[in-house]
């Protein structure tokens, strides 16, 4: 009961925005293309960059279909991350597009560091590449990663503003310090208050300045990017779940948390289906183009 509370209340939050995203129409498209997981090439910085793509079944070649975009974490793989968030088999019941990444040695150039590849030009590219490819609605493409991904995540949220609908990092949002680009987006993010890894406190004794900023002071930050009014707003029932919002953000964006007391370093499915809540989170929200 208490897992249903916080699901419910999350849900029925996301779905007041539903009824519009589901209501216009997209533009006519012919692309054809095989259902199921396939290995794509392409160019990017003059690199030679892949990555895994899902095509729903049913796929027809005529329908704009959402695309998801998920990112591994440190040290990890494209098929490792399509094991540990599941989202292909949501993908597969829900019909949308799943473009799962891979970063150059296993790690996101986050924070950017010179010398090393572009991801975030990487990650425009691959949009590119699936919409050259497949009927993809492009005001509907969704980044989500963890760990490592959670933070490239969220430099994509700041940099892709202007071809992102909505960000969901897990375990591991940041709010980057760089300018950002396009109107306010949608942000939840899933963390365990007892990660050892990302802490939720932050301020993590000899690492990089990335470690410093704390998971409220993050989801703050991005409050602000999105012009959101008053304190943050914390539902708190008995049970291992919470959550911690923000109301009023401008362009009906979303600021929010769902904290998980116990859990540690994970993309969990056992105290909340993290994927299924992110996906409903998702299809509630469409890019603004006016």
């Amino acid at each position: 009961m208490r897992f249903q509370y916080i699901v419910t209340a999350v849900l029925v939050a996301f779905g007041a925005t539903n009824a519009y995203s589901q209501g216009r129409a997209a533009a006519a498209c012919d692309l054809p293309h095989p259902s199921g997981v396939s290995t794509q090439q392409l160019m990017s910085g003059q690199r030679n960059r892949g990555f895994r793509l899902f095509i729903p079944p049913g796929y027809d070649g005529h329908q704009r279909l959402p695309l998801v975009l998920d990112l591994h974490g440190s040290g990890g793989s494209s098929a490792g991350q399509a094991r540990n968030s599941g989202f292909e088999m949501v993908a597969a019941s829900e019909h949308f597009i799943v473009a799962t990444l891979d970063a150059v040695d296993a790690r996101w150039n986050v924070p950017v560091q010179a010398g090393r590849p572009d991801d975030v030009a990487y990650v425009g590219d691959v949009i590119d590449h699936v919409a050259a490819r497949v009927c993809t609605d492009q005001s509907r493409v969704y980044a989500t990663g963890f760990s490592g991904g959670a933070r490239m995540t969220s430099l994509l949220g700041c940099r892709l503003g202007s071809r992102l609908a909505a960000i969901a990092p897990v375990s591991g949002i940041r709010l980057p310090g760089q300018q950002c680009t396009g109107g306010p987006i949608a942000v939840l993010t899933f963390h365990g208050l007892a990660d050892p890894q990302n802490t939720y406190a932050g301020h993590i004794a000899d690492r990089g300045e990335e470690w410093v900023e704390s998971v409220p002071d993050a989801l703050a930050g991005w409050a602000r990017r999105d012009m959101c009014k008053g304190e943050a707003i914390l539902d708190d029932p008995p049970g291992p779940l919470s959550t911690m919002r923000y109301d009023g953000c401008a362009d009906g964006a979303e600021v929010r948390i769902i904290r998980i007391d116990g859990l540690g370093h994970a993309w969990t499915r056992k105290e909340v289906d993290t994927t299924t809540v992110m996906w409903q989170f998702f299809k509630s929200h469409r890019l603004n183009r006016q």
